[in-house]
């Protein structure tokens, strides 16, 4: 505060300032610190008050006449502003100023503010206004204006453990390093709440405390359990993570809390694991940081993510109404088992859990150009993308081809030769998640030279970790390695349907609704025909509309590759069921009127038929 002090020791002390900060930082503190400096009588003005004379201590005592602490939030009339209006016409009774403080000034009204606005542009001689809120938006700009503002910035956790050090000096209390520090971080930003905690632990145990007092005041879980449910996230044990929920319960504790701790617990992996090393802000003791830095070692910083994910959807439940311990529950089984959970991002950790438990996959990416009339041959007669996954890589796979059917193009198409990423066999994994199994025989495979240039469907080649320079494509060499399978089949693509609605549902939520109605019921090449029921022919024309279809061929991009064109049909075989891949199929089309008005305050018109003229009578008759 070097502006304030340049101020009280040049004799410049402005008539209004604005203090603005989260609460506990210490505004209303330091309005009456700075009331102390114009007002104490031993040499006042003056930057360090004495704290002895009468003056001081009356200060401290909060009854001081010249020092007026008004609680905007419970006098925020018209009424209470004018009564401070005629004390401010009193000179100060033995200090040098007469101090004001609002606290919580942004809660006056507009009436309040307007009759106090005068006031605070003309005051009496020696007289001084602190404002301080925690919301400076609040306030009016005419009121910002002739003020002086001073932010107040959340302190971190040494200048918090520094002040609990100190009093506890003060105070003769004894505590730990690892007390002061737990009780430190608990603070969130807050003197005061740091403050307030150890005059509840010191009530709790005395003058003598230890780091358990202080976490069984706090109510914050065992660090040991919360280390073993993120392991068990980690490894995949659901069990083990419910188990350790279980005992917390049991020892006492709330559910809601748990998960609270959790996602702290969680935070401060992912600072860890980003920042190499365990900053200052999260220090705790010697051993309880080793910890730390070990477990963020060993979890993936995904799981962790995604943890942080899930922990915040559960307790954003809990906000709207729903059990604590069953939300904490589904979250945490859905962390360790993502097959479980139907989302694309449950789709995304579970394999990054197959690249993890077998090092580094290098899946083949092929995108075959498909003839007019479909797929040839039998679905069977190459191994899946999965099947790939199962098979353990190789050290180096080169140059690839396979003997087409005799009636295919000679010329298909060459794939770039690329280590692809995991979303390249994302359709094959949904469509056959069953677990890790013997790698499947390898389809027939031809070798390619320049003599024999057969014929071919595919080829890729991929280059392992530290292995040699890809060779050329148009080099004579002969090479060998398996076929990736292109998505052709309609039953992968209705099985990975649902995903396509869900990240539809993510950019627009109606038009995911719209397509969760339908099913894919056709393909031919990369033309697909999706089928609605013959009663939902609402569904179907919102469907057709040139973005909404742009959204869905996206999607489908994105999770199935290719560029695909979509037709939309009304199918009678598919009235039984309402849509064999929908997942809405709760609502009618008049329901779904409804609720479209309903959500967007919308008023439905009819449509009336224009009168037909009656016929006029011919001249004459």
């Amino acid at each position: 505060m070097r502006t304030l002090r340049n101020a009280v020791q040049r004799g410049k002390v402005h008539h209004a300032y604005l203090f603005v900060g989260s609460r506990g930082t210490g505004k209303t503190s330091m309005a009456k610190i700075l009331a102390a400096c114009l007002n104490c009588e031993r040499g006042g003005p003056t930057i360090e008050p004495c704290g002895e004379c009468e003056s001081c201590l009356s200060i401290a005592r909060a009854n001081s006449l010249d020092v007026i602490e008004m609680d905007a939030a419970s006098n925020n009339s018209v009424d209470d502003i004018r009564e401070l209006r005629e004390s401010v016409a009193y000179a100060p009774v033995s200090g040098g100023r007469k101090v004001y403080i609002l606290d919580e000034a942004h809660m006056l009204s507009t009436a309040a503010w307007n009759a106090f606005l005068k006031t605070l542009e003309e005051p009496p001689p020696n007289t001084v206004f602190v404002l301080a809120t925690t919301e400076a938006s609040k306030v009016p700009a005419t009121v910002v204006d002739r003020c002086h503002r001073f932010d107040f910035h959340r302190p971190t956790v040494e200048q918090i453990a520094d002040v609990v050090r100190r009093t506890a000096q003060a105070e003769q209390i004894e505590i730990p390093p690892a007390a002061v520090a737990a009780l430190a971080r608990s603070a969130t930003g807050s003197f005061r709440d740091a403050l307030g905690t150890l005059e509840q632990i010191v009530t709790y145990s005395g003058k003598e405390i230890v780091l358990e007092d202080v976490l069984a005041v706090l109510g914050v879980a065992d660090a040991r359990l919360l280390e073993q449910t993120v392991d068990a996230v980690g490894a995949g044990d659901a069990r083990r993570a419910l188990q350790a929920l279980e005992e917390c319960v049991e020892q006492g504790r709330d559910a809601g809390s748990f998960a609270n701790d959790l996602e702290v617990r969680s935070r401060e992996l992912l600072i860890v694991h980003v920042l190499g090393e365990v900053p200052a802000e999260l220090s705790l003791t010697p051993e309880a940081d080793t910890a730390l830095a070990a477990q963020a070692e060993r979890v993936d910083h995904a799981v962790i993510v995604r943890l942080l994910e899930l922990l915040g959807a559960a307790m954003e439940g809990v906000r709207a109404g729903a059990d604590p311990r069953t939300r904490l529950e589904l979250a945490l089984v859905k962390a360790a088992q993502p097959e479980v959970d139907a989302s694309t991002r449950a789709l995304l950790a579970r394999i990054e859990r197959l690249e993890r438990e077998h090092g580094v996959v290098s899946a083949v990416a092929v995108d075959r150009v498909v003839p007019a009339g479909g797929v040839q041959g039998p679905v069977g007669d190459t191994p899946s993308a999965a099947e790939h996954i199962r098979a353990p890589a190789p050290a180096r796979a080169e140059i690839v081809t396979a003997r087409p059917a005799p009636d295919q193009d000679a010329n298909m198409a060459v794939a770039v030769a690329t280590e692809a990423p995991a979303m390249d066999v994302a359709r094959e994994v949904l469509a056959d998640p069953a677990p890790l199994a013997d790698p499947a025989p390898v389809a027939d495979i031809a070798p390619v030279t320049a003599a024999n240039p057969a014929p071919m469907t595919d080829v890729a080649s991929v280059t392992a970790a530290g292995s040699a320079p890809q060779p050329d494509l148009a080099s004579e060499s002969t090479s060998v390695a398996p076929v990736v399978e292109p998505v052709g089949d309609l039953q992968a693509l209705i099985d990975l349907w649902p995903a396509v609605v869900e990240l539809v549902e993510v950019g627009n939520g109606l038009v995911g609704a719209v397509i969760a109605n339908a099913t894919p019921v056709d393909i031919a090449g990369e033309d697909l025909t999706v089928g609605f029921p013959t009663s939902a022919s609402f569904f179907k024309k919102k469907a057709e509309d040139p973005v909404n279809r742009t959204m869905v061929i996206d999607a489908l991009r994105q999770l199935a590759g290719g560029r695909w064109r979509i037709s939309y049909e009304l199918r009678e075989e598919l009235d039984e069921t309402n849509g064999e891949g929908a997942r809405s199929d709760r609502y009618t089309e008049e329901e779904w009127v409804a609720r479209f008005k309903a959500e967007l305050d919308a008023e439905e018109i009819p449509i009336e038929p224009a009168p037909v003229p009656a016929p006029s009578a011919e001249k004459g008759e």
